[in-house]
């Protein structure tokens, strides 16, 4: 198993931009899905960016490609979450998750069972 932290959330304008960072400790030299999900007032926890540790490829819902950048650090076992260009939608409390065990088909959301706490990010027209 392993334990998410995230840290970095806050309160920015339109156009603004963030980096969300969320230490990994535990078993991380399992192989895993590692993402970040986002849970806007209101609404449904959805996905914004994941990536497999065996592979490179990450992807990124449409609504913050382009804009969001999702990466790790393998030495201090942190992945970050840089969002630019930020908008009043982006307003969500933005969790890091694992799924622990998984290589490949990173989209199945329901293996993704290890959560951090959250954190909030606040974007103001």
């Amino acid at each position: 198993q392993v334990h998410l932290e995230e840290t970095g959330g806050g309160s920015v304008q339109t156009g603004g931009s963030l980096r969300l960072s969320c230490s990994v400790s535990g078993d991380t030299d399992a192989a895993m899905c590692l993402g970040w999900f986002r849970r806007p007032p209101g609404k449904e926890r959805e996905n914004v960016a994941y990536f497999s540790t065996t592979s490179a490829a990450t992807q990124y819902a449409d609504s913050v490609k382009g804009r969001f950048t999702i990466s790790r650090d393998n030495d201090k076992n942190i992945i970050y979450l840089e969002m630019n260009n930020l908008i009043p939608e982006d307003t969500a409390i933005y969790s890091c998750s694992a799924a622990v065990g998984w290589m490949d088909n990173c989209a199945v959301w329901n293996r993704y069972t290890s959560w951090g706490q959250g954190t909030q990010v606040t974007v103001s027209s």
